[in-house]
């Protein structure tokens, strides 16, 4: 089936309904269109598919139908609201995003308001009673929000209760911890878990599949960290190396350190990977997702150093944020730094190149993030996105077309932690507490590039930041089919491996390394291969070495020999490459 069918969208919204929207409309109308429709409908698509726009062609059914009168818009941010509203006007419908919950009756010009999750919260009664006089069609906007907190949930389910439909819209419905989303069903599998159930959806595989979103090139980057402990021990690391999650989290914070050289590095080569981008895509735009405010302020001043312009910088609790962000989509300016405003919902197709420059490490944050930069306004376009080499964000990266429920009933995790204890330890405040002592202070951090993600394999060996090497990837062109992003990047790391070959045959008769240097980077190399081939299986470390030293022969790592240590990392670069085949 194609991706769109001509003249079925509303006016406005888009110049023809896509087959995934048409096909949702089907499921929401029954296959010959004579259904009113359920009273509950939850539709989960990929970030960039176009949610808005089916919404919106179903409210426009439903209001001409007579089935519902009014339409109230319930979305995360003040930003969205306004967007909401403006999309809604081009169908027709008049939504007023400024209402408060302090001026009662709603203007008669307006078929309806958007309002956030937060002033739902604030006076439930009062949407009830404005949802119980009219009837009323409530729309939300990525609802996996009515569940932060069980006093959000139970609000919503008290306002909307009596609504005569509801719609509830999401790109990333999956939760890290188990409250209930009101209005969405819930069936219980097999092993007794209960999981949410989509009535439809469309997830980023068949969307790619569609050219509906670009596909996403994951540009990871390791690097030799230095910080200096509260006790003042000076402790080194290389992100992208085996670490523990205390060295993990210390390193990543290293290198999104302003004072350190790895963040500027990585925003050298996310700007030459935009320049490349722009010969295909003359309007391409990149996006700086940072910690804190400190730190987008930072970035935003090394963005005007590299590339001789001004960065937009968007900041949570700025009151002009939402017209920057309008702003913004509409120009040609190059970069926007924000801290968490432009991580959901926000659109701003423009957007080929992202910097994930932030500590938060939770799938739904890291999904919502990353829809940003995959909405396709032609076929061929591509999207890249740098990021550190830390395993977690290796995980979401390989994992972006895995498609995930809301799951409840969720047992501890075997380390005894609960998920959601853990997204608290992630979450960054937006700004610093004055006074605050530091856990450390960074004193050096350099980049590596380590290697490309893409499509569920991995490609590339590591080089330096600036390196011809590293030339290679972000050259890549921006106007390619999926299957001719895959096929060069196989050619490339086919090109680099055989250069790497030709220097150490080259090498072998002047080296002056000692021994143990070589077995060093030997045995980095092949831990770097095992940590990628875990991110990608879930096989611990210990069970790949062991079946590397069972396949290949020789003693423990620890005792193997060059040759041994070889030939280990030529097997697990077979296994790669026949899994990508």
């Amino acid at each position: 089936m194609p991706p769109a069918f001509p003249e079925r969208a509303a006016w406005g919204t888009a110049s023809s309904l896509r087959a995934w929207q048409q096909q949702a409309l089907e499921a929401y109308f029954g296959g010959d269109g004579s259904s009113s429709g359920p009273r509950d409908f939850l539709a989960v698509a990929t970030p960039g598919a176009g949610k808005t726009t089916f919404a919106l062609r179903l409210a426009r059914e439903l209001l001409d139908r007579r089935i519902v009168a009014a339409i109230t818009v319930v979305c995360p941010t003040e930003h969205l609201k306004r967007q909401w509203a403006e999309s809604a006007s081009r169908v027709g419908i008049k939504i007023d995003p400024e209402y408060q919950n302090g001026q009662g009756a709603v203007g008669k010009e307006y078929l309806g308001i958007a309002v956030t999750y937060a002033t739902v919260a604030a006076r439930p009664a009062l949407h009830r009673n404005r949802t119980e006089a009219r009837k009323t069609l409530v729309i939300f906007d990525e609802v996996h929000h009515a569940g932060d907190g069980l006093s959000w949930g139970d609000a919503v389910r008290e306002a909307f209760e009596p609504a005569t439909r509801r719609l509830s819209l999401s790109g990333t419905p999956f939760r890290t911890d188990i409250n209930p989303i009101p209005f969405v069903r819930y069936e219980e599998g097999p092993d007794g878990v209960r999981r949410s159930r989509a009535d439809y959806t469309y997830g980023y595989g068949p969307a790619l599949a569609d050219g509906v979103v670009r596909p996403v090139i994951f540009l990871a980057y390791a690097g030799e960290m230095r910080w200096r402990t509260r006790a003042g021990d000076e402790i080194t690391a290389t992100l992208g190396e085996p670490l523990t999650q205390d060295q993990t989290a210390q390193a990543w914070r290293a290198a999104l350190d302003p004072k350190g050289d790895w963040i500027r590095q990585v925003l050298v080569a996310a700007d030459r990977r935009l320049t490349e981008l722009r010969r295909a895509i003359p309007d391409a735009a990149g996006l700086v997702i940072a910690t804190d405010h400190e730190a987008a302020r930072a970035y935003a001043k090394m963005l005007r150093s590299v590339t001789g312009q001004g960065a937009t910088v968007v900041l949570s609790d700025d009151p002009a944020a939402s017209k920057k962000i309008k702003t913004f989509a509409e120009t040609d300016d190059r970069w926007m730094v924000a801290v968490r405003m432009v991580s959901e919902g926000v659109d701003i197709p423009r957007l080929a190149v992202g910097v994930y420059a932030t500590s938060t490490s939770t799938a739904l944050f890291f999904a919502q993030a990353v829809g940003r930069f995959v909405r396709a306004r032609r076929r061929g376009e591509t999207a890249s996105v740098f990021l550190p080499s830390v395993p977690t964000l290796m995980g979401h990266a390989a994992e972006m077309e895995t498609e995930r429920d809301h799951v409840l009933d969720r047992p501890l995790r075997e380390d005894g932690l609960d998920d959601e204890l853990l997204a608290e330890a992630n979450r960054r405040r937006d700004t610093s507490d004055v006074g605050e002592e530091l856990a450390f202070e960074t004193v050096e951090a350099s980049a590596t590039f380590d290697r490309v993600l893409y499509d569920g394999g991995e490609f590339g060996m590591q080089a330096a930041a600036g390196s011809a090497e590293e030339q290679e990837y972000l050259g890549i062109p921006g106007l390619l089919e999926p299957e001719q992003v895959a096929a060069l990047l196989r050619k490339r790391q086919a090109e680099q491996v055989k250069a790497e070959r030709k220097r150490r045959t080259a090498g072998q008769k002047a080296d002056d390394r000692t021994a143990a240097e070589t077995l060093h980077e030997l045995r980095k190399e092949l831990n770097g291969l095992v940590g990628a081939w875990n991110h990608r299986t879930g096989q611990p470390h210990g069970v790949i070495h062991n079946e590397l030293r069972r396949t290949c022969g020789g003693p423990a790592i620890a005792q193997a020999s060059a040759d041994d240590i070889r030939k280990r990392i030529a097997k697990i670069r077979e296994w790669a490459a026949r899994r990508r085949s």
